[in-house]
């Protein structure tokens, strides 16, 4: 399977994951807070259930760290090549009914990610990254049609000044300055892993996160990212890696470019 297909394969995969996601969005559901004090919901559950099932017959073989498994304490040893899930990522804006939340899913190959599917339900939105990036509309349960989608690719360095896309809850002083200093004249704010997808479909020049995240938070739009010319790095310009299991998978600063750093 190719890497373009296999990212089908797990667009086609987030697709049905968001059925469930969706049910809960729709509802009239609580919240709660996991032992980090970060919030979950039913959706994170039901749609990580719906995604390794899927994920055992699509690559039986390959271990999968999973957000909510994760927590639960299922870590299988990883090595070369592994998956990571992120059921529902931007649950702050799940919980306020923003739309700005994704389902993602990664394949990593010697610490890069190679492919990945990232989809927002509520926006009915679906990217993808394999060999090359694609983006379309589909809705939650929909099957995946090549004829609806459209190259994704990033843009040139503008002559004017670059624009930086942040987080609405995480953009600190530290990721202020950093833009500024790399000559960014405008901001605009997104959620979730849909800051990659900025990138990739050439809305923005750059996304600096020196906040702490997780590494099932960043593959899916590393990969999306990548396959659209772009590029993550951390701050000083070194690779920006996966598989970092001392650090319990957790990710230093990273700063994603529209156009990678010569």
């Amino acid at each position: 399977m190719t890497l373009d297909a296999l990212a089908r394969s797990f667009g086609q995969i987030c697709l049905e994951a968001a059925i469930p996601v969706m049910e809960v969005y729709e509802s009239d559901f609580t919240a709660e807070q996991k032992a980090d004090k970060s919030p979950v919901t039913e959706a994170d559950k039901r749609a990580e259930d719906v995604i390794l099932k899927a994920l055992a017959k699509l690559m039986p073989d390959v271990p999968v760290l999973a957000e909510e498994s994760f927590e639960a304490g299922v870590r299988p040893s990883v090595e070369d090549e592994f998956l990571l899930v992120d059921p529902v990522d931007g649950t702050k804006e799940f919980i306020a009914k923003r739309g700005e939340f994704t389902i993602n899913i990664a394949l990593i190959r010697n610490g890069e990610p190679v492919a990945g599917a990232v989809y927002a339900p509520a926006l009915r939105q679906l990217y993808l990254g394999g060999e090359t990036a694609f983006t379309g509309a589909f809705k939650p349960g929909d099957t995946l049609q090549d004829d609806r989608l459209s190259p994704a690719q990033t843009r040139r360095k503008p002559e004017a000044g670059m624009t930086a896309v942040m987080s609405r809850s995480h953009a600190d002083e530290q990721t202020k300055a950093f833009a500024e200093s790399q000559g960014v004249t405008e901001a605009i704010s997104a959620g979730s892993s849909l800051k990659f997808c900025k990138l990739a479909e050439g809305a923005a020049d750059l996304y600096p996160r020196f906040g702490p995240t997780m590494e099932w938070d960043t593959a899916a739009g590393h990969a999306v990212l990548n396959a659209a010319g772009g590029a993550v790095t951390e701050p000083d310009g070194a690779p920006f890696r996966y598989g970092k299991t001392e650090a319990g998978y957790k990710n230093g600063a990273f700063v994603a470019w529209a156009q990678p750093r010569a």
